[in-house]
């Protein structure tokens, strides 16, 4: 593909967010390896919830009667095998892992995205690397992302979860042919607008909860961005676990 002209791809929330969190020469990690797979359980969540097939209901994640096809089906499994539901940063503590972190890298290899390699340590593979193979699909991601910052201050709201988008319109179909038609007259309509798309807003929010954001968009709306992880629930949870494992760590260091 043509580096310069980005085309657009079908990534998963995990998978473009691993993609720009890789370094692309070397495929090591943008950030501290634990705020990578934490922001890779909560990028889980988060497509989930896009998807409809999961949604935050007072202060527990439930999974919903929507089966989307997705490659995150064995999670979705285990959120609705609970017997009892869990908080969200619960959640992103359970399904964080280099299993589930190395699983999205591989997808992306066999895409043809990122290429796997290994670090030799005295004849013995000591670490696997994911390096760019092919620019196009974080080309466009990132053209997406800055054209969604042009919008701050007022242009970013966190995305609706497609669980609610699905209610809003099941609500709708409830009300009847007659409600349908009021809606759709001139006098009542309202205008079209225009604005980043959930996806891109969902994956900038778990830039900002993982550090990221400022390192790859230096003059992004820092303020506008972190408002906006603070009150998407995905985000807020990857922000919660890595506070907490923070915290852990300094009161291991002062032991």
């Amino acid at each position: 593909m043509n580096a310069e002209t980005p085309q657009a791809v079908e990534l998963s929330l995990p998978q473009a967010f691993l993609l720009l969190a890789t370094d692309d020469k070397d495929g090591k990690p943008e950030v501290p390896v634990f705020a990578l797979r934490t922001t890779v359980a909560g990028a889980i969540l988060a497509e989930l919830d896009l998807l409809g097939a999961i949604g935050l209901e007072g202060k527990h994640v439930r999974a919903t009667g929507t089966t989307p096809e997705t490659e995150l089906q064995h999670e979705l499994e285990l959120i609705r095998g609970k017997s009892r539901p869990h908080s969200p940063r619960r959640w992103v503590s359970m399904l964080e892992g280099r299993a589930q972190t190395q699983r999205i890298y591989e997808q992306m290899a066999a895409a043809g995205m990122v290429e796997h390699a290994g670090e030799k340590h005295l004849g013995r593979f000591r670490a696997v690397r994911y390096p760019e193979k092919d620019h196009a699909p974080e080309a466009a991601l990132l053209e997406k992302i800055r054209t969604a910052l042009r919008a701050a201050p007022s242009g970013l709201q966190p995305p609706e979860s497609g669980a609610a988008e699905a209610g809003a319109a099941e609500a709708g179909a409830a009300t009847g042919p007659e409600s349908a038609t009021s809606e759709a007259t001139p006098a009542t309509a309202k205008p079209a607008t225009t604005g980043p798309e959930p996806r891109t807003i969902a994956l900038i929010a778990l830039m900002q909860a993982a550090g990221l954001l400022g390192k790859l968009f230096p003059e992004a709306d820092r303020i506008r961005a972190s408002e906006l992880a603070k009150d998407y629930w995905p985000s807020r949870a990857v922000e919660d676990e890595l506070r907490m494992i923070r915290l852990a760590e300094e009161e291991a260091a002062n032991l």
